[in-house]
């Protein structure tokens, strides 16, 4: 069973912390988390990419020139494919990109991800955050006391509207409740700070 450090907003050790051995301490799976994050973004995908087919653009109502005896290639419209202006042949449509995993391959891949950042020791476990009002300096300075200054993801359980507001002006920090949790936003953070009662709401869901 993973057993980690707890810490303060001030970055002093105020104890440690048993992890789950379900959720913080499995072998990694690289190919079902491969398959969470191309999923995860094929989902954050628009697919509002749109071309204009032959029917669509605008012009070529008639046959250019007479079928034959004009030394040219026959043509049909000056708005088929070949032509500058035409139509685009084959051209992409809007489209939905959504596609969805069985459950049990997305817990597989958050619970390897979570293992994963224990592993690489790029989890830091804080006893609670409390913002008493909006300010970004606060939250800077929390990070620095725990040096998590690049890339950091810091999640909460449930929104902390406070923490949310201070660390929007932060570069490279994002917040996230747990209930929004996602094998994407674990795995492109360099450091994954989590309070205590996001770590057992965590624990609580994915731990069966």
């Amino acid at each position: 069973m993973p057993t980690v450090s707890v810490f303060d907003m001030t970055g002093k050790e105020v104890g440690t912390m048993e992890l789950s051995e379900n959720v913080f301490g499995i072998e990694p799976n690289v190919p079902v988390m491969h398959a969470a994050v191309v999923n995860y973004l094929a989902n954050q995908r628009q697919g509002t990419q749109s071309t204009l087919t032959r029917a669509e653009v605008s012009g070529g109502g008639r046959k250019p020139w007479k079928q034959k005896g004009t030394g040219h290639a026959r043509q049909g419209s000056i708005r088929a494919p070949q032509w500058t202006h035409g139509g685009i042949a084959l051209g992409p449509k809007p489209r939905d990109y959504r596609y969805t995993l069985n459950k049990k391959v997305k817990q597989l891949a958050l619970r390897s991800a979570l293992s994963s950042k224990v592993a690489d020791q790029e989890i830091i476990i804080v006893d609670d955050i409390q913002i008493p009002e909006i300010k970004t300096k606060t939250v800077v300075g929390m990070l620095k006391a725990l040096k998590a200054e690049k890339k950091t993801l810091i999640m909460t359980d449930g929104v902390n509207k406070n923490l949310v507001i201070s660390a929007n002006n932060v570069p490279n920090v994002k917040t996230a409740p747990t209930n929004n949790i996602n094998v994407y936003d674990v795995l492109n953070c360099e450091k994954l700070i989590l309070t205590k009662s996001a770590v057992q709401k965590i624990e609580e869901v994915y731990a069966q």
